[in-house]
């Protein structure tokens, strides 16, 4: 910018390793690799991008393998054998409906699983819809290993968790009955 001049220079090739990772989504897992920096360091919680053969997906680091049944929360790359992540891009939730007459009976309740974007919003005291399913937020439970809530379970009206960080949500049932004389 100084002199007015562009200047060509040659930017080094950075070094990469190539680190194992297994990924877990929706109850199954394959492996594959990524490539990564040797000075990386990482732990438990950390979200990245895998871009392999199989896909490309955001995850999280769920467990860190250094040896044979050894785990640790952080560490770095040069001494890491395998990552071991869940796919929070998109995420299955599942989820408890209660119907609005809840007459203390678990045999009127009813589970459903939701297939949603991991950033998709859940809000105590909002009403979703999901194709024929409409139902109240009432409380949320949150998956161990989650890395930024305080809480294990949110049921005040306007906590907010993200479907990636979701165990179990539970919710009233908001079933509209149209009727018409036609």
């Amino acid at each position: 910018m100084e002199c007015e001049h562009v200047h060509k220079v040659d930017q080094p090739d950075t070094e990469t390793v190539i680190q194992d990772v297994i990924i877990s989504q929706n109850g199954e897992s394959f492996a594959t690799t990524v490539d990564i920096s040797p000075d990386e360091r990482v732990t438990e919680g950390e979200e990245f991008i895998v871009d392999s053969e199989e896909a490309l997906m955001l995850v999280r680091i769920t467990g860190i393998e250094i040896g044979p049944e050894q785990r640790t929360t952080t560490a770095p790359i040069e001494q890491i054998e395998t990552l071991w992540t869940r796919a929070v891009d998109n995420v299955t939730v599942n989820v408890t409906v209660n119907p609005q007459d809840n007459n203390g009976s678990r045999d009127s309740s009813r589970s459903i699983t939701l297939n949603v974007p991991g950033d998709h919003e859940f809000v105590v005291g909002e009403t979703e819809e999901f194709g024929d399913e409409t139902f109240e937020v009432n409380a949320i439970q949150v998956r161990p290993d989650a890395p930024e809530y305080r809480h294990g379970t949110f049921d005040h009206a306007g906590d907010m968790v993200y479907a990636k960080d979701v165990k179990r949500l539970y919710g009233t049932d908001q079933i509209t009955s149209a009727w018409s004389a036609w």
